[in-house]
């Protein structure tokens, strides 16, 4: 057959191909209630790095949907924003698709390796050694986050994991540019780095300039190993040997079983109801979900809304106060330990509510000295498409830089998440939150986190948020919901300033600048401990929409240095 006579069979191809790509798009169409082939509508991504959120824009404009543009936000953070995120890390996603109505929570959260045990952290005379479990390979737990990407990808993105992936793959090549925040964080964590992390994180051996490029060829070539092998491109073959070997050879207890026994699971989120407004938040191992929903069910019994201002501040640390001394006592991960089912249920949130004066601080148990942590950990982004998916994604290594390893060969910083489990019953953690035996460290188990993604949501109005902040992510988010409830902008929302109480340490946190004297002398005279914080801390990323006009607002945290953007996408 001549090359001329092939051509009336190529016009006919291309004109089949044309054809299933115009029928492809007819449910896109009619969806929006359009009558041509091009319809524009509103999507929307707040994260804490300018490039992430780029990275999900890309993604979204190339045809992805919400769960591909958060691949590619997590994996973008994981590579520009190295204090907070990366692939030896884990985090949860809670997902709504929009399709079907589904609501689900992937647990991507670190586990505890085979040899892990109770007592791997005391010393011989019982104390732990905040060292071993902060610092270096013991500290770190089997990273969840490449898992989560995957999963993601296959069962709830449209696009191929590797073109959802290549944003990251681009910027940890080209390199991301050191911000005054990177800086601080060197400042606090680079005492910590093995001799890679140095290499590739403090490349002339001194703190770097602003402006100057980060470049990550090894997490690049990680990356492309995940893009094109999936979850064996991580937790099998060349990227797990490294991990491994490097593990052991500088002391930790990882073994190759630790890495291919590794699986994201589903949860279903916790739900509750606050002012008509159905809030969908995270699971255990989170505890997250369960104290935001008994401290807004114990808010709706004080009728917070209707209070003053000075009366809400002080509501607000008696239900902090009450909700921490629940997790202390009970919380776990589900799949280890038996939890109260009553922890959510408005009836025992009236009980803790209504020993709360409206005059008088109560007071909390006394605790041991608490080793001071500094909350400025983990990443959130939140993301909503043109279909309606949405995404609400907290993602950690748990202290800035994580354990301070980096795996030779490989790129990837070891996560430190082992001291989010107890150590010691009754003892404090990094972040000065104490657990008993619920939360005791074992084989195979996820330690309890902070970390809440959240949804919030009536007839008119959608609320997606998150924040880092260590211990203080759970208040943080429980003020945010209230903002939104109160009716606030998205920007006057992540701008609030924000208070905290832990039931251990008895006493209440205020960012500094924040709240006004008045405000602060009312809680004082009702016989509240004041923590005045020399800083501010947080760094919240949130979405709201107005279902009434289809209005999308993005804002990310002022304290941060994220972006937030609300674009128009145009499908063809």
């Amino acid at each position: 057959m001549s090359k001329t006579d092939w051509l009336p069979l190529r016009k006919i191809a291309n004109f089949m191909r044309y054809l299933r790509i115009l029928l492809l798009s007819l449910p896109l169409v009619a969806t929006a209630g359009c009558d041509n082939s091009t319809s524009t509508h509103q999507a929307a991504i707040a994260s804490a790095h300018p490039l992430a959120t780029q990275a999900g824009f890309e993604i979204l404009e190339q045809g992805g949907n919400a769960f591909d543009a958060a691949v590619a936000v997590s994996a973008a953070l994981a590579v520009a924003e190295p204090t907070g995120s990366g692939l030896g890390g884990g985090g949860f996603w809670l997902l709504h698709d929009a399709k079907t109505g589904e609501k689900i929570m992937l647990d991507g959260r670190e586990t505890a390796p085979r040899k892990a045990h109770r007592d791997m952290y005391l010393n011989a005379d019982g104390t732990v050694n905040r060292d071993l479990s902060l610092n270096g390979p013991m500290a770190a737990g089997i990273p969840g986050t490449p898992a989560g990407l995957v999963v993601l990808s296959e069962e709830y993105g449209k696009l191929p994991l590797s073109q959802s992936l290549a944003p990251a793959i681009r910027i940890a090549r080209e390199g991301f540019e050191v911000t005054p925040r990177y800086q601080r964080m060197i400042g606090f964590r680079g005492q910590h780095f093995n001799d890679e992390a140095k290499a590739i994180l403090i490349p002339d051996g001194e703190t770097p300039e602003v402006g100057t490029l980060i470049r990550q060829t090894d997490l690049a070539i990680t990356l492309e190993r995940i893009a094109e092998f999936g979850h064996a491109g991580f937790y099998q073959g060349d990227t797990a040997e490294k991990m491994i070997s490097a593990v052991q050879s500088a002391g930790g207890i990882w073994e190759a079983e630790d890495l291919t026994d590794y699986h994201v699971k589903k949860r279903h989120p916790i739900t509750g109801e606050f002012a008509g407004y159905n809030v969908t938040t995270a699971a255990l191992p989170s505890g997250g979900g369960i104290l935001l929903i008994n401290m807004l069910n114990q808010l709706s019994y004080l009728d917070y809304l209707n209070a003053d201002p000075a009366l809400r501040l002080h509501y607000l640390a008696e239900v902090m106060r009450r909700g921490y001394h629940e997790r202390s006592e009970h919380l776990g991960d589900s799949d280890f330990v038996t939890i109260p089912s009553h922890l959510t249920d408005k009836a025992f949130a009236e009980t803790l509510a209504s020993t709360i004066d409206d005059n008088q601080a109560s007071v909390s148990e006394n605790g041991p000295d608490a080793f001071q942590g500094k909350g400025r950990d983990t990443t959130h982004f939140s993301i909503i498409d043109t279909e309606g998916n949405k995404v609400a994604a907290t993602l950690s290594i748990n202290y800035p830089f994580g354990s301070g390893f980096i795996v030779p060969g490989t790129g990837v910083l070891l996560n430190d998440e082992m001291d989010d489990f107890s150590a010691k019953a009754g003892t404090p953690n990094a972040y000065e939150l104490v657990s008993e035996s619920a939360n005791g460290i074992e084989p195979g188990k996820r330690p309890l986190s902070s970390m809440t993604p959240t949804f919030v949501e009536n007839d008119n109005n959608l609320l997606i948020v998150g924040t880092p902040g260590g211990s203080r992510i759970i208040t943080m988010v429980l003020q945010g919901v209230l903002h939104f409830v109160d009716g606030l902008d998205a920007s006057d929302i992540v701008a609030q300033p924000r208070l905290h109480h832990q039931y251990l340490p008895d006493q209440v946190s205020l960012e500094t600048p924040g709240f006004d004297d008045d405000l602060v002398e009312a809680l004082a005279n009702r016989g509240h401990e004041i923590n005045h914080l020399n800083r501010q801390f947080g760094n919240m990323q949130l979405i709201t929409l107005d279902k009434t006009n289809g209005e999308v607002k993005a804002a990310s945290d002022p304290r941060g240095e994220g972006h937030a953007e609300v674009r128009s996408i145009t499908k063809h």
